[in-house]
Order: structure tokens, then C-alpha cells, then sequence
């Protein structure tokens, strides 16, 4: 008789990284534990012996996205760790773009998520800020880094959207100042035009710690 094969044991792991591969592979409105199941060659209830449900995994997820995250290295300066942080922030959202949909709207409060915010808004505090500017500075920082991700990863990065987009044509006769930005808005500006959002929230943030020490900002 030929040599059984020995099945591979099902980890926490495992399961992770078969959920990430199915999110990615399929998108994040299309995941399930069946399908996960089917990846992992499993029934859907041994799943359930590691994640006692599905959002229960997800958590998992956003803590192994957020708990990769590096640490900006201590000798930099504060806005140069903040540069840091925003780009190993995108880093994340783009090797995960189907899950990033669930993480930049998942409020996060696991104990490996809350470590991650407040190291993070401590980047703010201890550059100077009072606690309501470190507040509002991360908040409009995040909401940057969001919506940057998003456009890039799950928005011009799908194509047009609309069932009868306007032709090319169309909007060169037509739509002058579309047209006239038109080359700016292609994939490969994408990190350019991250780049050029980031320089104008790091010149915001100069900018309140230059206030909080009523100096006056140095240029960047």
C-alpha cells in the first residue's frame, strides 16, 4: 500500500494566512469560513476550534496587519518618524489591498490594535502637542492615509466604475480641466501623489509643533 498522506495540522496561522489568500484572491464581501474551509481542506467547523467565529478571526487579521508594523527608529526626528509610520501604514494596506476595505473602517480595540494607537498617537504627544492637537493631527492624518489607500488600492485601481463611462474622447473635447490633470491620475502617480498629500500633512504637523513652542516653522 502506498504511504498515507499526513494532512497538515490546522494552527491559527494557517488559518490566517489561508484567509488572507482567499480575501485577495476572491474580495473581502465574498469571504466565508466555507470558503476558507475549501482553501484549507477542512470542514468549516474546525475552524471554529481556533476562532470561535468569524469576526473573532478577522480581529486576528487586523492584529497580524497592525502587529507587523514597525516602530519608527528612535533616533529619528519627529516628523521623520511620522514619515516613518505613514509609509509603513500604506506598505500594510498595499500587500493586503482586499482586507484593507474591512481594516481602514474596523474601529480598532484589540489589545494589539490599542498598543499600535497609542504608540502611534505618541508620535504626536511627544513631539510637543498638547493632547488636543496630537488628538485632531492623527485623526486628519489618518483620515488622509485612508482615503489614499482606498483610491489606490480598491478605486482608480479597478477601472471605471460606471456601467457607460465617458469615453476618452469625450472628455477631451469636452471636459477641459479633467483632461488638462488627466496624466497625474494614472497608476504610476500613485506613490507621487501620496507622496506630494504626505509633505502637506508633515508641513501641518512642522507646523503645530512650531506653534506649540511659538517658533517659527522650519522649512521642509
Amino acid at each position: 500500500m502506498p504511504p498515507s498522506k499526513t494532512r497538515e495540522p490546522l494552527t491559527r496561522e494557517r488559518i490566517e494566512l489561508a484567509a488572507f489568500e482567499v480575501i485577495e484572491a476572491e474580495g473581502f464581501a465574498e469571504f466565508s469560513t466555507r470558503k476558507l474551509a475549501k482553501r484549507l481542506g477542512c470542514e468549516a467547523m474546525s475552524i471554529y476550534h481556533h476562532f470561535p467565529s468569524k469576526a473573532h478571526l478577522l480581529d486576528a487579521l487586523i492584529d497580524r496587519i497592525v502587529g507587523a508594523m514597525p516602530a519608527p527608529p528612535a533616533e529619528l526626528p519627529p516628523r521623520e518618524k511620522l514619515r516613518f509610520a505613514a509609509e509603513a501604514f500604506r506598505d500594510a494596506g498595499m500587500s493586503q489591498p482586499g482586507f484593507f476595505q474591512y481594516l481602514a473602517i474596523h474601529r480598532m480595540n484589540t489589545q494589539v490594535a490599542i498598543r499600535w494607537l497609542d504608540r502611534t498617537i505618541g508620535l504626536f504627544r511627544e513631539a510637543g502637542l498638547s493632547d488636543e492637537a496630537a488628538g485632531r493631527l492623527f485623526r486628519a492624518t489618518g483620515f488622509y492615509l485612508m482615503g489614499a489607500i482606498l483610491d489606490e488600492t480598491n478605486g482608480y485601481a479597478r477601472g471605471p466604475s460606471a456601467i457607460d463611462p465617458v469615453p476618452g474622447e469625450v472628455i477631451m473635447r469636452d471636459f477641459r480641466s479633467v483632461a488638462a490633470v488627466a496624466p497625474w491620475f494614472q497608476t504610476l502617480e500613485h506613490k507621487a501623489n501620496f507622496d506630494y498629500g504626505l509633505k502637506l500633512m508633515l508641513d501641518a504637523f512642522d507646523a503645530e509643533i512650531a506653534k506649540a513652542r511659538d517658533i517659527r516653522p522650519a522649512c521642509s
